[in-house]
Order: C-alpha cells, then structure tokens, then sequence
C-alpha cells in the first residue's frame, strides 16, 4: 500500500473515495510480495497492480462491492479455487488480498489523521509503517506508530483512541504499534498476531523505507543512462565528478542530486548503508583507485567499476598493492555487470543494473527457462 502512497493521497484530495486492496499472505508462486497494494477509486479509476495482470479483473469487481457497502473484505486467490485459472492466477500461488475504502474527511471510512501521515511520509520518500488488523478481532483497524514511534514516525492521533478500537482492548493496540516500531526497524513488511480475550487477531505490518541510493562516480554518458535506468527502480541516484563542466543537473534530469566534488572526499563525507550501490564510471586510475579503496571498505550492497579486461587487471593489482584485502577486492564487480551483449550506455545500464539485482537477491542470473523450480520464491 505505501508504494502507491501518492496516488492514493491524490485521489483523495479531488474528493475521491478508494478501495484499497493489500496483499496480507502470499504462498507457493505468486508474481507480487506481502504488501503490495492496487486500488480503484469510485470513480473508476485503477491505481497500482498486485498480480501483473493476473487477478485485477476479479479485484476490481471486488473493489466494487467495498465502496458500495463501505465493508472491509478479505479474500483469497489460488489454485485452491475451482476458478482460478477464470481470474487468471495461473502461476501456481495463492495470494490473499484484504479490500477496505478510504474516503475524505468528513465521509464514511474518512483516512484517520495518523494513517494520513505515514502515507504522507511514504510518498515523500521517507521511512512510514501501518498495521493492517486483517482477521480476528478489530479487522479493518488500521494504525499508524504513537507519539512514541522510532525515527520519527510518531503523528496525530487515529482510531485507536480511547480504550477501545474495534474491539481491541489499549493493551491489543499497544502491542500491535510495538510490532510496527519493530517491523520498520528491520524494514521489512511482516504479518503477525495478537491475543485479546482470548481471540487472536492477525496484523499486516507494512514498511517503507527511503530509498536505497546509487552513487554513480563519472559524469559520462553511461552515467546518464545508468541514473535513468536506477531511477526507475526505486534508487535515489546521486553523480558526483570532480569536473565542474560535466558534472551538471542539466546533463543528469533523472539523478536526485549532482555533485562536483573529488570523489573520494564526497563517498568518505556521505551517508551509505547496506542497501547502497556503488558504481565507478570513471575511467580515470587517479580517481579510480582511491575510490575503489574507500567503497570496498564500506558495508553497501554492491562496488562496481567499468573497464576492460586489462584495466580491470591493473586495477586488481594497484589495489592489493595499496593495501585493500582479498576479502573486500573479492567483493568487485569489475568489469561492471552481467554478459548480455550491451553496447550501448542504455544497454550497458541494463547489464550493471541486472547485476546489482542478482547480487541483491543471491539469484544465479541464468535464464528462467534453464531452472527447476518456481519462478518466483515462496513466502
């Protein structure tokens, strides 16, 4: 649901009412992960996709029913059921979705004030959690983080208040925004349950985190078509170059910042964690090397540097001589990216990123066809 944040908040700031359908469990091979959320608002429109076309026919039907009655809805898709293939989920999973409208203030289902927040939060770019109560007592309760919340996630007050919310008791509440604080801590989206008079309730907690960063060193054209291409991904991109000519937001429209600044003094001042992706474009020993050395000493994601073979050979052996241990020169991607044939900087674009990818995912790169087994992992 915090993925499609915006667009959410749009539809409701031009008095729009949305049913908002999340997915609360995913089993076995199914083409979208926990969380993920597609809505339609009444009048018509469709925001986001949780099955990559599979199921939205049957989803939007459902849409449908939830802005009409304004009831909260859980529902399951499957090879379970005998129509599955009818709506399409033929990729062998099963996914469940729960539907409930949001509408403006002052409407049935008005966005609680702290819901509100963490969606505003989201489509910042900023760090937002939300518990979905999706079976049990309270279903449909939706809660956002107290005045308590870790790193600044605490907002206005929702319809938690009071020693009630539907049906759950102060202390069910309270448990249920310590599991939030927990699941933005770890940033990953997670399901859970909580126990009131003898009832358990399960809850959805969704996470967003801010974007993970790529820091592109080398104002070059590949440089250009990489920004593009990792924004699209989710990245907030950054270039930096020493070379105050090149290094302009005029030459980079995609990157979230461009800095002239020696690139080594930029990567040893910046924020990094383990999410960052370092690439060197550089093509330049004066810049590379130091560089190379500051990145490889940084817990990120992934380091990677274009050059030929023989340069990636030089390289290699500069490094160890400066120093850099065969652990962390084990961790270069040099040359940058996967064998796909690339020639051009989009194409090469194409290649780093599938690389950063895989090295994210620990997934092998070799195609589809030539695996056993299911395409996309279980939950």
């Amino acid at each position: 649901m915090l993925e499609i944040a915006g667009e959410l908040l749009d539809a409701l700031a031009t008095g729009r009412r949305v049913a908002v359908a999340t997915v609360t469990r995913v089993l076995g091979s199914a083409p979208r992960t926990l969380g993920t959320a597609m809505a339609v608002t009444d009048a018509g429109t469709v925001i986001g996709s949780i099955s990559g076309g599979c199921v939205e026919g049957a989803i939007y039907e459902s849409a449908q029913e939830v802005l009409d009655t304004g009831l909260g809805q859980l529902t399951e898709f499957g090879v379970s059921d005998d129509d599955a293939f009818a709506v399409g989920l033929s990729c062998g999973g099963t996914v469940e979705v729960f539907l409930a409208e949001f509408a403006p203030a002052g409407q049935r289902n008005a966005l609680p004030d702290a819901v509100r927040a963490q969606l505003e939060r989201a489509a910042a770019g900023q760090a937002a959690g939300l518990a979905l109560v999706v079976a049990g007592t309270g279903a449909g309760l939706m809660l956002g983080p107290d005045a308590a919340g870790a790193d600044g996630l605490g907002g206005p007050g929702d319809s938690a208040g009071g020693e009630h919310s539907n049906g759950l008791d102060a202390d069910a509440v309270r448990r249920i925004r310590a599991g939030l604080r927990a699941g933005v801590a770890s940033g990953q989206s997670t399901v859970g349950t909580v126990d009131c008079d003898g009832v358990t309730s399960r809850v959805l907690y969704l996470v967003a985190q801010a974007p993970p960063r790529c820091l592109i060193f080398g104002a070059v054209d590949f440089a250009s078509a990489l920004s593009a291409a990792a924004s699209l991904l989710g990245y907030r991109v950054t270039i930096c170059d020493a070379r105050a000519v090149f290094a302009t937001p005029e030459r980079f429209p995609t990157a979230a910042e461009v800095v002239v600044e020696w690139p080594t003094d930029y990567l040893a001042r910046t924020h990094t964690d383990a999410r960052t992706v370092i690439c060197v474009l550089t093509h330049d020993e004066k810049f590379d090397l130091p560089l190379l050395s500051t990145a490889l000493s940084l817990d990120v994601a992934y380091a990677g540097a274009m050059g030929s073979r023989r340069t990636h050979e030089r390289r290699m052996q500069r490094l160890q001589e400066a120093g850099v241990a065969a652990a962390d020169l084990a961790r270069l991607h040099s040359p940058i990216g996967l064998d796909l044939g690339a020639s051009s900087p989009e194409e090469t674009a194409v290649s780093i990123l599938a690389e950063v990818l895989a090295a994210r995912t620990g997934a092998s790169g070799v195609p589809l066809r030539d695996r056993q087994g299911p395409i996309h992992p279980s939950s």
